[in-house]
């Protein structure tokens, strides 16, 4: 039996609903979210019984429940009677509020629960290597179909920038090279990715299907000023050192994308990831440098609480184990 007009629908409960809210008529009350339920289910249906069947609990628990409102307001909400029940007039005025608070937390937790399931929301991503292929681009090309409605914006920067923005939860994650612990996050590895080095197409080296470091004692490098600029200067003296070699590498003010360019007009090699590798420009080669891969890691805070950017992280580590276990051999 429908009571004043209502549709014969009862709002379901929500495990992200609250347990108790406050009706606005009256301020000094405080209504279990589950009676109110109760409430609205009885006057829809005219009976306590049938209230009980479409909510799957028994007529006593919705009978005492309703009766514990009651006595809460002050005020009988229903007439009992052989046939079921009959709004009383408090009831009645008390059952428009009633819909409106189940509405409204109802809605509530439908958008909380949309922004739980990453169905909308904002990723910041601090990346490292090259995003024209591998790791990096097979995460960001399957999360984006998973999740369309999620921002995710990718920031260029070195490690110790993006540790810094994690710990202050400025990024949400950062994907940086080295397995290296950091105090404050969690780190994780997830993909290695071998080392080429980059070479005008016409230079000696180029004729060699693969580069040793004893072949790059001699040469000039160059490098940017900007990550991951840095890191393959370190990366270069480090190992060229070990040959009793000090490289002459030359910082030069351009991004990753223009030092490819001026290594094409001979003004030095450098280095770059494999992920990079997948970008062709003109005048310049890619040849892998024997035994050498690099391992990659996420940095994240556990006090983020971005549901968004937990499903990220849960979808690297489903591509970083495979990648893992196919980790190129040195």
């Amino acid at each position: 039996m429908n009571v004043d007009g209502a549709e014969n629908i009862v709002p379901r409960p929500s495990d992200n609903a609250p347990d108790e809210i406050l009706i606005p008529e009256l301020p000094r009350s405080r209504i279990k979210l589950q009676h109110l339920r109760y409430f609205v289910a009885a006057a829809e249906h005219g009976s306590f019984r049938k209230a009980g069947r479409a909510l799957d609990i028994e007529e006593s628990a919705i009978s005492r429940r309703i009766r514990d409102m009651e006595d809460e307001l002050g005020a009988s909400l229903f007439q009992r009677h052989a046939g079921g029940v009959r709004l009383t007039l408090a009831g009645q005025r008390f059952l428009k509020p009633a819909r409106t608070a189940l509405r409204h937390i109802d809605a509530g937790a439908s958008e909380v629960a949309a922004v739980g399931r990453s169905e909308e929301g904002h990723v910041r991503v601090g990346v490292f290597s090259s995003l024209a292929s591998g790791f990096l681009f097979d995460l960001l090309r399957r999360f984006g179909k998973l999740h369309p409605n999620v921002r995710v914006d990718p920031i260029e920067g070195n490690p110790a920038e993006h540790v810094a923005a994690v710990r202050t939860l400025n990024l949400d994650v950062a994907f940086i090279t080295g397995t290296k612990t950091w105090d404050g996050c969690e780190t994780e590895h997830l993909w290695y990715e071998r080392v080429f080095v980059v070479l005008p197409d016409d230079h000696p080296l180029a004729n060699k299907v693969e580069l040793g470091w004893p072949d790059l004692v001699s040469e000039r490098f160059i490098v940017s000023d900007v990550a991951p600029g840095q890191e393959i200067h370190d990366y270069l003296v480090a190992h060229l050192a070990d040959l009793g070699s000090h490289p002459e590498i030359h910082p030069q003010q351009v991004g990753r994308d223009n030092i490819l360019s001026l290594v094409a007009v001979g003004r030095g090699l450098t280095l770059t990831s494999e992920a990079t590798t997948v970008a062709q420009f003109p005048g310049i080669t890619y040849r892998q440098l024997a035994g050498e891969v690099l391992p990659f890691s996420v940095v994240w805070s556990a006090r983020n609480d971005n549901p968004a950017c937990r499903r990220l992280l849960s979808l690297a580590r489903t591509i970083g184990r495979n990648s893992v276990e196919g980790c190129p051999s040195s």
